[in-house]
């Protein structure tokens, strides 16, 4: 039993990182200490600290746009269970990020508490990864090339279109990065897709395109550096992806639920989400 905790729920610091990535290494999650800075950076975090000043939990929330947001890395320690600390911890998220509309990706273990809170369904991931034993064939028919500078405009239309909300600064952010390639045809990004080093070894993701052969053509040309290399991707069950990426030797490891409060972001027509950057920042 961990010594009674202190006071109410405070703001995550970069000081805590470290004992956050703690955290998530005792839940066997992947992320290095430089994920969690990424995470960081890029959102508004909270704590909850034992009398003796030892990090309990975790909750994270990141803002796209003026409506919507993405919560995730919510981590209550196992010997801080059953004390209220996740709801605390999610009360003062709920506060921070009011007005906006809200998703996440549950584990088995929140989906009761996120419940409770007004998240309701709306849809499942499917998580991918493996050491990859050789990389896949690339449909030379789909013109994929390196992103350029000039496409950073073309890159954000596009993935608002998809994502059905503005991510600028996590487009900033993951492409600062990562290795970045876009599909154009007749003068016009109609999709992208990142790789960057994450966890155990490199994800796959954003992945953006107006059909399941574009996405094809973008992960395997991402992929194709990785050979021997542990990779993983989240993909949304909706988008059809999960048979071809077994087939590749990606296997399916987990199917988490999405979740959202208030009415999920819809896409618009002529692209598709299809592999989040991550499960925590979507």
């Amino acid at each position: 039993m961990v010594e009674g905790v202190s006071g109410g729920v405070i703001a995550l610091t970069a000081d805590h990182l470290p004992q956050a990535h703690g955290l998530s290494q005792a839940l066997v999650w992947p992320y290095r200490l430089e994920d969690w800075q990424f995470a960081h950076d890029l959102g508004r975090g909270f704590a909850v600290e034992s009398a003796n000043g030892k990090l309990v939990g975790t909750a994270l929330w990141w803002p796209y746009g003026e409506t919507f947001a993405t919560i995730g890395m919510i981590i209550v320690s196992a010997d801080a269970q059953r004390q209220g600390i996740g709801g605390r911890l999610m009360a003062a998220l709920l506060a921070d990020a009011a007005g906006r509309r809200m998703t996440l990706i549950s584990t088995n273990e929140g989906a009761p508490l996120y419940t409770r809170l007004g998240f309701k369904p709306f849809g499942f991931i499917t998580q991918h990864q493996a050491v990859l034993a050789r990389v896949p064939r690339i449909d030379a028919a789909v013109p994929v090339r390196a992103a350029r500078p000039e496409d950073r405009s073309a890159i954000e239309a596009v993935d608002e279109r998809a994502a059905g909300m503005e991510r600028k600064q996590l487009l900033a952010a993951v492409m600062g990065i990562a290795d970045t390639v876009v599909v154009e045809r007749d003068g016009e990004v109609c999709g992208y897709g990142c790789v960057r080093r994450w966890g155990r070894g490199v994800v796959i993701g954003p992945v953006i395109a107006r059909d399941q052969t574009d996405a094809r053509a973008i992960i395997a040309t991402l992929a194709s550096a990785y050979e021997g290399t542990f990779v993983r991707i989240d993909v949304t069950e909706a988008c059809g992806l999960a048979p071809w990426l077994v087939e590749i030797g990606l296997p399916v490891v987990d199917r988490p639920v999405a979740m959202a409060l208030g009415e999920p972001p819809q896409a618009m027509p002529g692209a598709t989400l299809f592999a989040l950057s991550n499960q925590s920042l979507g």
